[in-house]
């Protein structure tokens, strides 16, 4: 059996005033608004093209909306009901599929436990970092770590 397709886009497109006015997939009236919305190949008022859980306008929210057991879920509520959820490879506790989250090779890690293991030093963006042993290391303690293995780092 084929898969569903779950990410939809959302267009918005403008109304040209001599066409004849559309239906509303939401509501059923015709939209006689300036804009309006197309998704799942169907024509909605910018209200009415809503998120089932949190009630959210999707045309205002992205440009993607997500469909799954008969359900219209922004990204956010999608990944909260049907999202693979994992645990943070520092900390150990649980990642909600909704959570912003970094990534090293196959370890994921909550964006506050994205730090060097050894002293606890956040990273910014742009700044190295190391994994070793799967560790998160920043570029002094790794570099301290090959000294004590006998590896010194080569300064050019």
């Amino acid at each position: 059996r084929g898969r569903e397709r779950e990410e939809i886009c959302i267009q918005m497109l403008s109304v040209q005033p001599d066409t004849k006015p559309k239906g509303c997939a939401g509501c059923n009236r015709k939209i006689k608004d300036r804009y309006l919305l197309k998704a799942l190949d169907k024509y909605w008022h910018e209200d009415c093209l809503k998120c089932a859980c949190c009630d959210c306008r999707l045309g205002e929210v992205g440009s993607t909306l997500y469909t799954k057991a008969n359900l219209i879920l922004c990204r956010r509520d999608y990944l909260r009901l049907f999202g693979v959820t994992g645990n943070c490879a520092a900390c150990s506790k649980l990642i909600p599929a909704f959570e912003m989250v970094m990534r090293a090779k196959e370890n994921v890690y909550h964006l506050d436990c994205f730090a060097c293991q050894l002293c606890n030093q956040r990273f910014c963006v742009g700044d190295k970092f190391f994994l070793k042993n799967n560790m998160i290391l920043c570029q002094t303690d790794y570099e301290e770590g090959l000294m004590k293995e006998g590896y010194a780092p080569q300064v050019r």
